[in-house]
């Protein structure tokens, strides 16, 4: 195959959803660079306009801003018509959109004693609705996109998916439980995908990020007080053989890879960008 520069990318429409946040807005501009098109899909509609507005004053590329519920099937409809009437069909699709809460998130790491104070910190004390509400958006926010915008991809012939997997997806980590069962899903619905639609050559991959700091994670990497690194956070760095958090444009190159035409024979795949950290034992 000749080096084409992802000239095969140049011109195509890309939707993210999500697209209003650090790692969506940042794959954004990245993205216009390469020269696609794009719709930012974001439930913050201002954001994702003002992350719309702000490529176009960088680049060339048409960028479309639009409000979206990814966790509601007629505002993905509406988005889609709305691509359709702008920029035309879609031909890949990024479920960027995600993230994790407080209220899916146990206090405890371990349930060491039985009191009620540690039974309430526990895994016991998380709210029902606290936990679905991680779950689906991270699950149901992947799954609902992917069901509109492939069908552009199937009346075209072919196209790509990526969705964000995580570490906890391959060992879940301690505290988020709700985060944790969504991701592991994300995976597995990723590969399930992948096979459903090799025949109509549109391939379905994902990128499993190690730790980026963001407004979702933050509260559980540094201490809100004193701005040092929590003890979770100490414990992360220790075991990442990079010694530190990833950036975010460090996600970009595995994205263009998986979208253009070098990654044509790759589906199914789970790719860590992690600095390391699953395939270290601790030891």
């Amino acid at each position: 195959m000749k080096n084409n520069n992802f000239c095969d990318l140049n011109g195509k429409i890309c939707v993210i959803t999500g697209g209003g946040g650090a790692i969506g807005s940042s794959l954004a501009h990245f993205l216009a660079e390469a020269g696609l098109k794009l719709a930012i899909l974001d439930l913050n509609g201002k954001r994702a306009i003002e992350v719309a507005e702000e490529i176009s004053e960088k680049t060339e590329s048409s960028v479309l801003g639009i409000e979206t519920n990814v966790l509601d099937k007629q505002s993905l409809i509406s988005a889609k018509n709305t691509i359709h009437e702008k920029l035309g069909k879609v031909s890949y699709l990024i479920n960027a959109a995600g993230g994790n809460s407080p209220k899916g998130t146990t206090e405890l790491e371990f349930l060491e004693t039985l009191s009620d104070e540690s039974i309430e910190k526990s895994f016991y004390g998380l709210a029902p609705e606290g936990f679905k509400n991680v779950y689906e958006l991270n699950f149901s926010g992947t799954l609902l996109p992917s069901m509109i915008f492939t069908r552009d991809m199937l009346e075209m012939g072919g196209g790509a998916v990526i969705n964000f997997s995580s570490m906890s997806a391959y060992h879940p980590l301690t505290r988020v439980s709700a985060y944790s069962a969504a991701k592991a899903a994300v995976s597995n619905f990723t590969e399930w995908l992948a096979v459903h639609l090799a025949k109509q050559n549109v391939r379905v991959n994902a990128v499993a990020p190690g730790f980026f700091v963001g407004e979702q994670n933050r509260f559980l990497l540094y201490d809100k007080d004193t701005g040092e690194l929590s003890p979770r956070g100490k414990k992360i760095i220790q075991n990442t053989p990079m010694g530190r958090f990833g950036d975010y444009e460090e996600i970009h190159g595995t994205i263009l890879y998986l979208l253009s035409d070098l990654a044509k024979f790759v589906t199914g795949v789970i790719i860590p960008i992690d600095g390391g950290f699953n395939a270290y034992s601790g030891v």
